[in-house]
């Protein structure tokens, strides 16, 4: 088997220096695809536009995404801390002090989120319009 090859679809042989490869979204098996629930999910989206903005810390990011719970921000923080997209920050201080970055790799996954954003915010009143003249079509 050559170097980079893959032993099942998504899940690349690492030989010597470590290669990326391009996983198959389309694979069951591939891990992509919790790459793609990940980053499919409202509030990493909403954190990591924020953070592209810049650093903020915890209560800061709470107050700027309307309807997040401390308990879903916690845990969604945590989840893109662990895939690489924000760093953690903690100062000693009292209170502790705690401030969320985006990392290069997450930068680049804001970027591609960008025109997504866009197309929701200026597309919603198309979206609605269709979503009732369904709704009309099957007496809903």
């Amino acid at each position: 088997m050559q170097e980079g090859t893959f032993l099942s679809p998504g899940f690349p042989t690492v030989t010597g220096a470590r290669r990326l490869e391009r996983g198959d979204v389309f694979a069951a098996d591939c891990p992509t695809r919790l790459l793609l629930d990940r980053i499919a999910d409202k509030w990493t989206v909403l954190l990591l536009i924020t953070l592209g903005e810049g650093p903020m810390r915890f209560n800061a990011l709470k107050r700027r995404i309307g309807g997040v719970s401390q308990k879903m921000l916690s845990q969604t923080l945590r989840q893109i801390e662990r895939d690489g997209l924000v760093t953690r920050t903690v100062e000693a201080s009292v209170p502790v002090s705690v401030t969320y970055a985006i990392t290069p790799l997450g930068q680049g996954l804001v970027t591609a989120l960008g025109p997504m954003i866009d197309w929701a915010e200026t597309r919603m009143s198309e979206v609605a319009v269709a979503q009732s003249t369904y709704d009309k079509a099957r007496g809903d």
